[in-house]
């Protein structure tokens, strides 16, 4: 039995986690790199998925557009590589707090250069949290963060925010959240909420950054997109949430913030990569949300 079935590290959300952190290796060992995650094939190793994931960029068995490689050689990589420097912005614009909500594998606090004092929350599932410290502290050096890294262990559909403050969160020191690949696995109301709260723990100064897909039952009713779920053995149906729901940017723009929308496809291409058919297709409409207040 895999160590870690008990929490469905190789099931529903857990085995997409896993998918993000192939896609990350499989980036970071491209010629044409936009990352570098060290850690990303570790997670995907220790976890032992059922369905094996690449780790390393491979050649296609065939021509056929719904190969599962070509979506994690390409969008994973423009994705972290955007929500990096958004970070690395936040640093130099003076900003010593950050927050990623359902951090999952994230390995940002090791990999990326913090400014000097920042302190960095990651907010997730308990079991979540354990699962990637085992592995990080299996790491070469122990997978020691580069700033003051902070887990908070809860639920988001628990109280979040009071966990949050017990783990040190300054609500009036401005502060730089992230909510990557999280708000299609929320409902409509769930996201309001989520985004209220960021809201109003935010002091001046503080910046915002989110993945917005636009349209998920656009991609749930995408035959490419089933093929792709079915290959790696989960049903994303069961997972994603197409209901209607307010526009996460619109929502942060009637709340005073300043927002930004950047185009997947569009980013892409800035860094000379372009989309295959089947990334294109599914993520290339997807936005990269910005707001500052």
């Amino acid at each position: 039995m895999n160590r870690y079935e008990q929490w469905d590290i190789v099931s529903s959300v857990g085995l997409t986690a896993l998918v993000v952190a192939a896609g990350r290796s499989v980036d970071t060992h491209r010629q044409d790199a936009l990352i570098s995650d060290p850690y990303a094939e570790r997670f995907v190793a220790a976890a032992e998925p059922p369905t094996p994931l690449p780790t390393r960029p491979v050649t296609p068995r065939s021509d056929s557009e719904d190969e599962l490689w070509q979506m994690m050689s390409g969008y994973m990589g423009v994705r972290t590589r955007f929500f990096d420097e958004f970070f690395d912005a936040a640093g130099g614009a003076g900003i010593r707090q950050a927050v990623v909500l359902a951090a999952g594998l994230d390995a940002r606090a090791q990999r990326l250069e913090w400014a000097p004092g920042t302190t960095l929350f990651e907010v997730d599932q308990p079991a979540v949290l354990a699962f990637k410290d085992e592995v990080l502290g299996e790491a070469p050096g122990g997978g020691r963060p580069r700033c003051d890294r902070r887990t908070v262990a809860v639920d988001l559909r628990d109280d979040w925010t009071g966990a949050l403050d017990g783990a040190g969160f300054d609500p009036t020191a401005p502060t730089a959240w992230l909510a990557e690949g999280l708000l299609p696995y929320l409902p409509a109301d769930a996201q309001e909420a989520l985004l209220a709260a960021v809201d109003e723990r935010s002091a001046p100064g503080s910046r915002v950054a989110l993945e917005d897909f636009t349209d998920i039952a656009r991609q749930l009713q995408d035959p490419a997109f089933r093929r792709v779920a079915d290959g790696i053995g989960v049903d994303m149906s069961e997972l994603l949430h197409s209901d209607d729901r307010p526009d996460p940017g619109e929502q942060l723009a009637a709340h005073g913030w300043t927002v930004h929308r950047d185009n997947a496809t569009d980013v892409a291409a800035g860094w000379g990569r372009t989309f295959d058919p089947l990334t294109q297709r599914l993520n290339g409409r997807a936005d990269f949300v910005t707001a500052t207040r």
